[in-house]
């Protein structure tokens, strides 16, 4: 009897002890998962903020026209040779796979259509904004966290110069005006040079591609793309300025900004295509196109 109590009593420590290990991990999870979920949203708050600070700008007027046409040549003129590298190649490996797949049920000259809408309303816009966030955002990141961790905003400040109206507003404008043709650019070269390839190099008759193009693609196509690239280059232009504003621990804490503005603009970008995709197709419905 007695080894038994004490067989009993082992076990109940032993579970006693296996309970308290899991409450004291849920409670762990719990902490860590909400401590996560509050730095999100005080990430979100200063990000509207900095949103919140550059419409006040624009509505004060104190628009910088030299650094407006300086931005406009290191965002829009500057990255056109890759962007349209991108967008060229990305239309012509999808012309390719369209019709790949397509020519075995005799679909070969529907291949013009569904690279034309694809580009016009997903992988023009996304591929773009990727490219740009990889090239202009860590730039923008990295020029801005520079003057940050040297003192150069702090000095702006002491000048009477608000960091916001001269930094962040032109190149936000910038912006704005640039991804739109960015895009464009995109678009056009990457049907271009699926063309050469599915017309010149499969054979495919280049008036049922034409044709095709023509008829599955109207402006509402063209218009989605202008308006995802828009907000695209807003979020890039907005993450950008801001872990560069928030740089600190010298040249460590700047490469850090860089690295974290292109990817984060770069996930951003996915997550609100998403969503922007959903609601445009309201607006602007398949159905639509003759």
């Amino acid at each position: 009897m007695p080894d038994k109590k004490i067989t009993g009593s082992g076990r109940t420590l032993r579970h006693g002890h296996v309970v308290t290990c899991s409450l004291v991990f849920m409670v762990g999870l719990i902490r860590n998962l909400g401590s996560w979920l509050i730095g999100r949203l005080a990430y979100l708050g200063q990000l509207a903020g900095l949103a919140d600070q550059i419409r006040i700008s624009m509505l004060r007027g104190k628009w910088r026209p030299r650094l407006l046409g300086e931005q406009l040549v290191a965002t829009g003129f500057g990255s056109q040779l890759v962007v349209i590298t991108t967008g060229a190649f990305v239309g012509a490996v999808f012309g390719f796979q369209i019709f790949a797949k397509f020519r075995g049920y005799a679909l070969e000259s529907a291949t013009g259509a569904m690279v034309s809408v694809a580009m016009c309303r997903e992988l023009g816009p996304v591929v773009t904004a990727l490219m740009v966030a990889g090239r202009v955002g860590s730039s923008m990141a990295a020029e801005i966290g520079t003057m940050k961790v040297t003192e150069q905003i702090d000095a702006l400040r002491a000048l009477g110069v608000h960091p916001v109206d001269y930094l962040v507003t032109p190149r936000l404008l910038a912006m704005m005006v640039s991804m739109p043709l960015l895009i464009a650019e995109a678009i056009a070269f990457g049907i271009l040079l699926s063309y050469v390839v599915v017309v010149e190099g499969f054979g495919v008759p280049v008036a049922y591609y034409r044709n095709h193009t023509l008829d599955s693609t109207n402006m509402e196509d063209v218009s989605i793309g202008m308006i995802k690239g828009f907000v695209f280059g807003i979020i890039i232009v907005i993450i950008s300025c801001h872990q560069g504003l928030h740089a600190e621990n010298g040249a460590v804490g700047v490469g850090r900004s860089t690295t974290e503005a292109m990817v984060i603009s770069a996930l951003w970008v996915l997550i609100v295509n998403f969503f922007l995709s959903l609601l445009l197709n309201i607006v602007f419905p398949y159905s639509s196109a003759a």
